[in-house]
Parts: C-alpha cells; structure tokens; sequence
C-alpha cells in the first residue's frame, strides 16, 4: 500500500512538472509581457531594465527553476491586467467556483446513481425506457443552452431564482461562503444543476450498463440461487462491484466540473476561476493562466490518488493484488 502511495504520488510529481513547463512556456511564447506592462511608447531602456528586474534577461532553465520555485510557495507573481498579486485573485474566486462544483457533483451523484440503478432494474419497463431516452437530452445538449433556457424559464418567465450573481455571502476565516445563506442557494441552483446536467447523465448511463453486466454474472446467479432476497443481491452485490468503474468516471467528473465551468460561469456571471481564466485569454494576463493551469493539473493529481486509494474500500481484492502487495 506505501509503495502504491510513493508510485503514485511520484506520478503526479512528475505530471505537476510537464504541467509546470506548459505553463512556463506561456511567458515566452503568449507575447512579451513587458510590452502589456509599459506599453508600446516605452524606450529600449526601459524594456531592458524591466526585463532584468523580473529576471527574463536569464537563461531558459534558470527562469523555469525560478517559476518551480516561486509556484511551490503560491508565488505566481502580479497579475499583468490587475496589478495585484495572482495568488490574491484566485484566493478571492476560489470558493465560488469550487462551491459550484461540489453541489453540481453531489447533485449529479445524488440523483445519477439511484437512476441508474433504477433504469437497470426495471429495464423493461416504459417509465425506465423514458429517463434513459431523456438522459440523451442531457448529454447532448451543450451547456451554455441549458443554461439559456433554465434562465428563461425559471428567472424570467417563472421568477423563482436569479439568473446572476452569487448572492448574499458570510466569511468563514478567510473563506467566503454562499451555503450558508438561503440567498445564497437560490443563486446556485440554476448554475450548479447546468453544471450537473451532463455528469448526472453520464453517471446515469453509465451504472445502468455496468449493472445489467454484473447481474448476468455468475457470482450474482449463485446468490440468487442460495434463496438472497434481491434487496441484498441487487445492492449488497451488484451495486457495490458497479462503483469500482463509477468512482474513476466521477472522480474525472469533478476534476472537470472544476476545470471546465468556465460556460456556466460565464452563462450566469459566477464571480469564479472560470471568468477569471476567460478576462485573463482576453487581456492576455500570463501569470493567471499560468497560476490557473498548475491548479486545475494539481486538483486533477489530487482526485485521481483519493480514487485509487478509494477503490480498496469499494472492491476488497485490490487490496490483495491491485496495490502490489501479497498477503
């Protein structure tokens, strides 16, 4: 198990650095970001002198060691377009866009596995053929016209939720939170469930499929055989070996729901990462993008080692054979 550990997290090291130098290399080749910050009247000595004071007159691998060193601190610098320091910007959008992931993720979990289950269940069944045509809606349909029409049905002709904004938020420490309000949750509603939309769907499809296979299995038709009720077959034993491919599919999920809320973002105007990653394409503010993309690589390396160390409780045998110890 300590090897698996050491494996993995020298994987994700070894990722966080290729993400590292992807990032990097936006200073270098994403235009000069002196020009953005003195502008196109400034003198030649001007430009050089600024391009020693942030250290850009150096070699290639000095100023990549440079930005290692800096980013395992936080350290990102200042924001090109802003002026302020980037690490302070993404500590201010942090909460809204990871509050908008996390209730789009129990949303689609909440609600796609027990559907799954069900559609599986009662396959022959008209009400079960019925949620699996309407999960294709959900997962063909593009975010942005979700959004669009649960804006124009639920804010403008209905008037139950706002169509912008995060609402009214309290300070927890140096977290600031919209959960706690009931203000705040009329806001996240319409965001968090398009956000869910397409997870929901997928989580749905998916669990149908892999439990239909894993009733047809042998070890399903000998515990029916042994006289188990279907309560225990049904969720003491397919249930429980379907969540070994679930867990992988929505652990990636929520790494995305994260990195790609950027359209219900800007759908909604949700003051997260996602607007801001989008003001900084447009300025364009490298030392964002650079901070945005090693954050979004670390919360991915992240989820995917608490999945693998979670199929051990799902699914017993991998704790025998699957993190390469023998007992």
């Amino acid at each position: 198990m300590l090897s698996f550990i050491l494996r993995r997290l020298a994987q994700a090291v070894l990722v966080m650095l290729v993400v590292g130098m992807g990032a990097f290399s936006l200073f270098r080749y994403v235009g000069d970001p002196v020009v953005n910050m003195v502008g196109q009247d400034a003198s030649a000595a001007q430009r050089a002198q600024l391009h020693a004071d942030l250290g850009l007159d150096r070699p290639a691998p000095v100023q990549f060691a440079r930005f290692v060193g800096r980013a395992l601190t936080g350290d990102f610098g200042l924001s090109l377009r802003q002026g302020r320091e980037v690490s302070v910007l993404i500590a201010e959008r942090l909460p809204a866009t990871f509050e908008l992931a996390t209730v789009a993720a129990l949303v689609a979990t909440l609600a796609g596995i027990p559907l799954g289950v069900y559609a599986a269940l009662r396959r022959r069944h008209w009400d079960a053929r019925l949620t699996m045509a309407a999960s294709l809606l959900g997962v063909s349909l593009p975010g942005f016209l979700i959004g669009i029409v649960l804006i124009e049905v639920f804010s403008v002709k209905l008037g139950w939720f706002p169509s912008y904004g995060r609402g009214t938020t309290v300070q927890v420490g140096a977290w600031s939170t919209g959960l706690l309000t009931a203000d705040g949750w009329r806001h996240i509603a319409l965001p968090a469930f398009t956000l869910a939309v397409y997870q929901l769907t997928l989580l749905m499809r998916l669990v149908r499929a892999e439990m239909l296979e894993v009733l047809r299995s042998d070890y399903v038709k000998f515990a029916r055989a042994r006289g188990l009720p279907d309560r225990v077959v049904h969720f003491g034993h397919a249930l429980r070996n379907t969540l070994v491919p679930v867990l992988t599919i929505s652990g990636l999920q929520l790494g995305g729901l994260i990195a790609f809320s950027i359209v219900t973002e800007t759908v909604f105007s949700w003051p997260g990462m996602g607007s801001l990653f989008i003001q900084a394409v447009q300025f364009p503010d490298v030392p964002v993008m650079a901070a945005y993309l090693c954050l979004i690589a670390l919360v991915f390396v992240t989820i995917n080692l608490a999945v693998d160390l979670l199929y051990a409780v799902v699914d017993p045998r991998l704790r025998v054979h699957g993190f390469g110890g023998h007992r």
